[in-house]
């Protein structure tokens, strides 16, 4: 038996997989990365179509940040989250100035945890508290996290094994243009009937009860759904008029992968709260946090923040995460994505025009999502949303790695979100890869 049949045995025999049934799972056993491309225990090189989990902006084993990690674990490992550290001060700092806020001199303050689940779990305790108020709107077609109110704040079928769950969560539909809710016939006319939804949804919850309602300003993992224009300057102005909190999830969405900083600064919309993780440290070491903007964070000056957790603005993560931030400027990161945009699009369009069961391409930025139909008119999804599995999927992402490209998907949905760092020749060779991938699965339909 080869070391990656043995080392495949034993993971099936001990790890428990997140999300999958564990019978039949495989991939290939990944023993280093760089750059862009992951390499197994046999030495097969595969393209990281995903940024792991939309998460490796800056790309796999930056020098400048391996660097940072090893000097940061030689001087300060940890020191308890209630003492000042140097580069603590210094992350929060780096943070306020590129948030949305910076651009009104107000800046924010940040509350830092370890996962992007947890930043939406003390988004909504901070919200609660701050407005008094308990009821929380999220929507259906989201993804916030699995643990314990975030996973209750999430949309789909995630939730259903953590089901009675968090109370005081609501649920509203968001626009999502290429399966209209609200049978629109326009981008315009599905931002006007998703508001009205959302103000008679308000009206039967009784808007001075809800604290915030919490959003992806870009679908995340659930198919990446850029909202149509207006949506999320629509949403502001109807929160800001029931004096609720607007907390943006920016787990995905943030540190360049939608071109600009955060989402937020890419549509010109300023939220109230942010939460954030993955791409703060390219998912080196695990980061998240929340910020809060300063007119609401000074609410702490006199009374006591309702969260803390034991590795809150670890010292490792905080060096990390300064020399992915130092590494994504002076690499003009956040504008690069524009570019890979313009790729990203052109090219997956081009797919679409020669195969018949994509049935739609969209993103922004370098986040970007290919939908799988059965059928263009009908719209029906190639394997059924909230199905059992990945289906006949399975086919398609198995003659992806065989031309050396990896990525994932959620039920029909397939992510195409590669890092920052992407250069347009291996771009195209993985769009190449994509489309007698998908030559190869529809002949098997």
């Amino acid at each position: 038996m080869t070391r990656s049949a043995e080392l495949s045995d034993a993971h099936r025999a001990h790890v428990l997989t997140p999300w999958i049934m564990q019978s039949g799972f495989a991939t290939p056993v990944i023993a280093r990365a760089e750059g862009r491309y992951l390499y197994d225990t046999d030495g097969q090189s595969y393209f990281d179509l995903a940024s792991g989990l939309v998460a490796v902006n800056l790309g796999h084993s930056h020098p400048a940040v391996v660097k940072a990690i090893a000097e940061q674990a030689a001087t300060l490992c940890y020191a308890a989250p209630s003492m000042m550290v140097d580069k603590r001060a210094q992350l929060a700092h780096a943070l306020s100035q590129l948030s949305p806020w910076h651009r009104s001199s107000e800046g924010c303050r940040v509350f830092f945890t370890t996962t992007g689940a947890e930043s939406n779990d003390d988004a909504v305790r901070i919200a609660r508290s701050i407005t008094g108020r308990f009821k929380v709107l999220g929507a259906y077609r989201s993804f916030h996290g699995s643990t314990g109110t975030a996973i209750t704040l999430t949309g789909e079928d995630r939730r259903f094994g953590a089901e009675p769950g968090a109370p005081g969560i609501a649920r509203f539909f968001a626009p999502f243009p290429y399966r209209s809710p609200f049978w629109a016939n326009s981008p315009e006319q599905e931002t006007e009937r998703a508001i009205a939804h959302l103000e008679r949804t308000l009206v039967h919850e009784d808007p001075k009860r809800v604290a915030a309602i919490i959003i992806e300003p870009v679908v995340g993992s659930n198919g990446v759904i850029v909202y149509p224009p207006g949506y999320l300057n629509a949403l502001r102005e109807l929160t800001s008029k029931h004096g609720i909190l607007l907390i943006f999830d920016e787990v995905m969405t943030g540190f360049g992968r939608t071109g600009a900083a955060f989402a937020a600064n890419r549509f010109n919309v300023t939220p109230d709260i942010i939460t954030f993780a993955k791409g703060v440290t390219s998912a080196y070491i695990p980061l998240g946090g929340v910020m809060v903007r300063e007119s609401l964070a000074r609410t702490f000056d006199t009374r006591p923040l309702p969260c803390g957790h034991t590795y809150s603005g670890h010292p490792l993560c905080m060096a990390t995460a300064l020399a992915v931030l130092e590494a994504y400027a002076a690499e003009n990161l956040f504008h690069r994505a524009t570019e890979l945009e313009q790729w990203l699009s052109e090219g997956l369009s081009a797919i679409a025009s020669r195969h018949a069961n994509v049935g739609d391409v969209r993103g922004v930025g370098a986040f970007f999502v290919i939908e799988l139909v059965k059928d263009r008119t009908s719209k029906e999804p190639i394997v059924p949303w909230h199905g059992e599995g990945l289906g006949i999927m399975k086919t398609f992402y198995a003659e992806m790695r065989k031309r050396g490209v990896i990525t994932f998907g959620r039920y029909n949905c397939v992510m195409v979100s590669p890092p920052l760092t992407t250069e347009k020749s291996e771009l195209s060779r993985a769009l190449v890869a994509v489309d007698e991938a998908l030559s190869a699965f529809e002949s098997t339909l």
